[in-house]
């Protein structure tokens, strides 16, 4: 694996931020790494690139250990921040020739990596300028185009496209995917959108415990277990519900308008067993159908304050 966390605790004081969680990532893969503000999703982040060491536990990256190896693992980690440090008085492509030196690039080598790099972020037009001068969306650009200077094996990107205009939130997204087929991409993002667009997995923790780790297409599985499949029933004219009160299978329904309500029910069967009772009774159906629960609606509901 790329990087794996494994039973990892961290302690500030009496609050504990990251509680004994554990998951992996591996080359050519995109994880998605959500939770509210507060969660402990920063602090992971800070420990994979070595800028924290955890109370317990042991995290590594590309077989080496996170606390033992933290010089070498920096040189195998891209970081973008969620506060994105940069030196405003120095010009674009001066700033990223002295993050390149700092990871010790070859001089011919870094000339021209800067270019590749600026090439892939959209930098072009803006590399002549001093960085204070850049918009806020551009300035999220040149701390991109830092993070993968040195073409690093670990991408980690807290809130990457934060202050960006929506063409260029489209452009970044398909440079994280197109990264993200030979690199290993953690990245946190509080727009669901974006991760069910861009992410392979998905791995939410809330209150420092990891509370879901599935690819995008099972993430439902995670509600259903608590409200149930939800299916969508709508007649041509108004019915007696008590055709939902009688069927022992559905937990609960809710009215919509007078011929149209939605069901819930954790017997997967439930569409056919309605079927059967709406035809039982005659009654002109216009729409049958089980809606699948969006991520925003399964992030809610996994960290939500009980």
């Amino acid at each position: 694996m790329s990087v794996e966390i494994v039973q990892v605790t961290k302690i500030f004081g009496t609050q504990k931020a990251v509680d004994n969680i554990s998951f992996s990532a591996q080359k050519g893969e995109i994880i998605g790494f959500l939770g509210p503000n507060g969660a402990g999703k920063s602090t992971t982040m800070k420990m994979l690139t070595g800028y924290l060491s955890p109370t317990f536990g042991q995290l590594s990256v590309c077989g080496l250990d996170v606390v033992q190896n933290t010089l070498e693992i920096r040189k195998k980690i891209g970081y973008l921040p969620e506060n994105n440090a940069l030196y405003y008085d120095m010009y674009v492509v001066e700033y990223l020739e002295f993050i390149g030196k700092t990871y010790e690039l070859i001089p011919s080598f870094l000339t021209q990596r800067i270019a590749e790099v600026i090439a892939l972020t959209g930098l072009s037009v803006e590399q002549k300028k001093k960085i204070s001068q850049l918009s806020k969306g551009y300035k999220q650009r040149v701390g991109l185009a830092a993070a993968i200077i040195h073409n690093p094996e670990v991408l980690i990107l807290d809130e990457p496209t934060t202050g960006l205009d929506p063409n260029q939130v489209v452009e970044i997204r398909q440079l994280i995917k197109k990264l993200g087929k030979e690199k290993t991409v953690i990245f946190s993002t509080h727009i669901m959108q974006e991760v069910q667009q861009v992410c392979d997995r998905v791995v939410i923790i809330n209150q420092g415990k990891i509370v879901a780790n599935d690819v995008i297409s099972s993430m439902s599985s995670h509600i259903i277990s608590n409200k149930g499949y939800r299916i969508w029933v709508e007649f041509a004219n108004k019915i007696d519900d008590s055709l939902f009160k009688n069927i022992t299978q559905i937990d609960k329904f809710e009215v919509i308008n007078e011929n149209k309500y939605v069901v819930f029910a954790k017997d997967a069967e439930i569409r056919s067993v309605l079927f059967k009772a709406i035809s039982a009774q005659n009654l002109d159906l216009v729409e049958l159908k089980m809606e699948e629960y969006t991520l925003e609606e399964v992030f809610q509901s996994l960290t939500e304050n009980k």
